[in-house]
């Protein structure tokens, strides 16, 4: 039987074994969920909403009891922890009050009477998720799938456990409280070798996929052969772009801390600071600064500021990636060592004068390691930072006004000026390049899993012209470009050209 197994990064030691689905308990979830789709769908808008609202409150009333499971199974620090689990609450609420807004039917003019586009949801999502922040993107995934009308069903990170268990219980207490449809929403502790199966099942129509560029390459293959829709959010090498006429000392703050959110373990953290030659030195020295007066240690002490790397293998990879930069010529002013003691503890480190052909700017690194590289001037700047795979999120610190026309030369799916790149309910996140497709979040990601459908109600007005032929009625309406004629074949096999005015 395969187990689903949590460590406690800050130690070592195993402190949850869950035993993966069984083939059985695989097909009794996806058959509750399916039998909740009807239902699910009719409660309407007001009906999720008040499910949504139920999910919000319950996860604020026990974030006390919650929070301490991602300190304990993926190492966050707890003060973090209490507040991706206020964050996912704010995502659920988001949608229950704003999801009639942003799926209101679109009346759109055209030869109907009436013509416009509603949206319908699809029926069942599957959410793939990662560990590293695993209430905020669950809730990130459900919640708009949720109040379009899908149901959902939740495939964790199997080093998160005891979250996703606890996720699936916040949701069975909301619909139970509700009166909705117990199965509208479960959790799976599905093993990874048999995520494709569920993706294949005529069960699930679309899967939403967090993760690496190499799983979401697997998960987006096996959806695309099912011909059903995915929304892949992959990693990032975000780029920090800091020009001389920067304010260096916020710049500098907003930078160390989004290095070091999460242990650095976040797709959108700043990894690669590409910073105009002229205020190189004093950028660096202020980083320098911050890095070093932060506070590693013990993620259950409300002090610390910097918790363990998740896995074993997460920190050797991490520690590979700074020992080959290094020895490539990049400057180590911080940092870039293993320290002794139990659990993954990895420091802030600081790599200076980094190539773009060192490992540090060439790959994802996750973890609080800051690579800064150098720009003779802005065009450099912006050339360097779209010299990447990924395309996730970049920042650029300059005045506002020349941020924002460089943000259009910025090759990524979100870019914050003068600001920490975030994620956020109101507003769209998702990446180009290796760094995936489509959107979640604001109103465009609640419209990545609905069925956009158009709606023509007739009588036609007069651009269609009503031929009889064959005792059949038929309406032909012709749009001629480079000819003033076009001929219609019609099923009884007589043919008629029409002649139309060119407009």
């Amino acid at each position: 039987m395969t187990m689903l197994i949590a460590t406690d990064p800050s130690t070592g030691e195993v402190v949850r074994e869950v035993p993966a689905a069984t083939p059985g308990e695989v097909d009794a979830t996806l058959a509750a969920v399916e039998e909740a789709r009807a239902p699910w769908r009719d409660l309407g808008l007001d009906g999720r909403a008040e499910v949504l609202h139920a999910v919000a409150a319950d996860l604020r009333a026990r974030a006390d009891e919650l929070a301490p499971l991602m300190t304990q199974e993926m190492g966050k620090p707890i003060t973090e922890a209490l507040g991706e689990v206020e964050k996912a609450a704010w995502c659920a609420e988001h949608y229950a009050e704003h999801a009639a807004a942003y799926l209101e039917t679109e009346e759109i003019a055209s030869d109907a009477t009436r013509s416009y586009v509603q949206h319908l949801p699809l029926g069942t999502v599957l959410g793939v998720l990662p560990w590293n922040a695993p209430f905020w993107l669950a809730l990130r995934f459900a919640a708009p799938a949720l109040m379009a009308g899908n149901t959902g069903v939740l495939k964790h990170d199997p080093h998160v456990p005891g979250c996703a268990e606890a996720i699936g219980d916040v949701f069975a207490r909301a619909l139970s409280a509700t009166g909705a449809p117990p199965g509208a929403f479960r959790n799976l502790p599905l093993a990874t070798e048999d995520v494709a199966a569920v993706i294949r099942d005529r069960r699930v129509q679309a899967v939403s996929f967090t993760g690496s560029s190499r799983g979401g390459s697997a998960v987006a293959s096996v959806a695309a052969a099912e011909i059903k829709p995915a929304v892949l959010e992959l990693g990032g090498s975000d780029p920090s772009i800091v020009l001389a006429d920067a304010d260096l000392d916020a710049a500098a703050d907003t930078l160390a801390l989004s290095r070091i959110i999460n242990a650095g373990q976040s797709c959108i953290a700043a990894k690669r600071i590409v910073v105009e030659d002229a205020v190189h030195d004093a950028l660096v020295d202020r980083l320098a600064g911050r890095l070093a007066a932060l506070k590693v240690g013990d993620p259950r002490d409300p002090a610390t500021q910097v918790g363990p790397i998740a896995r074993a293998d997460l920190r050797e990879n991490l520690h590979r990636q700074v020992t080959q930069t290094a020895a490539a010529g990049a400057r180590l002013l911080l940092g870039g060592e293993l320290p002794d003691g139990p659990g993954w503890f990895y420091p802030p480190t600081l790599l200076d004068d980094v190539a773009d052909d060192m490992t540090a700017a060439c790959e994802e690194t996750f973890g609080p390691v800051m690579a800064v590289l150098r720009a003779a001037d802005a065009d450099e700047a912006l050339e360097t930072a779209n010299r990447t795979e990924y395309g996730l999120a970049a920042s650029v610190w300059t005045t506002a006004e020349r941020g924002e026309a460089m943000a259009r030369q910025i090759a990524a799916g979100q870019v914050s000026v003068n600001g920490i790149v975030k994620t956020d309910p109101r507003l769209p996140s998702g990446g180009v390049k290796r760094s995936g497709y489509g959107r979640e979040l604001g109103p465009h990601g609640i419209k990545e899993f609905v069925n956009v459908q158009q709606v023509w109600v007739g009588p036609a007005h007069s651009t269609v012209a009503k031929l009889g032929c064959g005792g059949w009625l038929y309406a032909v309406f012709c749009h001629a470009t480079a000819s003033r004629y076009c001929r219609s074949s019609m099923s009884d096999g007589c043919a008629m050209s029409v002649g139309m005015s060119v407009e």
